[in-house]
């Protein structure tokens, strides 16, 4: 399965693209965005668990230097919950079950609504470099 997914919101398409790195194992997931000092606005992180939960998604701000958008998706890729994480503050716990994460640049919560349909497709990736 590849690395990195353009996301396609479906619902709603995206002004500006976004492309997601994917952690579906236990350190990524554990440190996700941590101890990072930015985040370009087309990059974040995509958590993939192994089924759907509420408090399995939780997500943690510990050791984060700037806000995040996260938003929480259920199985089919539909939006369940979406909100500002804030640095240092607490847990985050969707108010619905889900089973995947985006960790996003602040600047994209607007873009990505209630009921919306993300996906994930695994097009080339724009920052590697040609020919490598």
């Amino acid at each position: 399965m590849p690395f990195r997914y353009r996301v396609e919101n479906r619902t709603r398409p995206l002004a500006r693209p976004l492309w997601v790195r994917v952690c579906r194992q236990g350190l990524c997931r554990l440190l996700g965005l941590m101890f990072r000092r930015s985040l370009r606005e087309e990059e974040g992180l995509l958590f993939v668990w192994p089924r759907s939960g509420r408090w399995s998604t939780a997500i943690h701000m510990a050791f984060m230097f700037f806000p995040l958008a996260l938003i929480w998706l259920d199985e089919r890729g539909v939006v369940v919950d979406r909100r500002l994480g804030r640095p240092w503050r607490t847990i985050a716990v969707p108010r619905q079950p889900a089973r995947y994460v985006l960790e996003l640049h602040a600047s994209r919560l607007e873009d990505f609504q209630m009921g919306d349909w993300v996906r994930f497709l695994d097009d080339e990736d724009p920052w590697r470099e040609r020919g490598a």
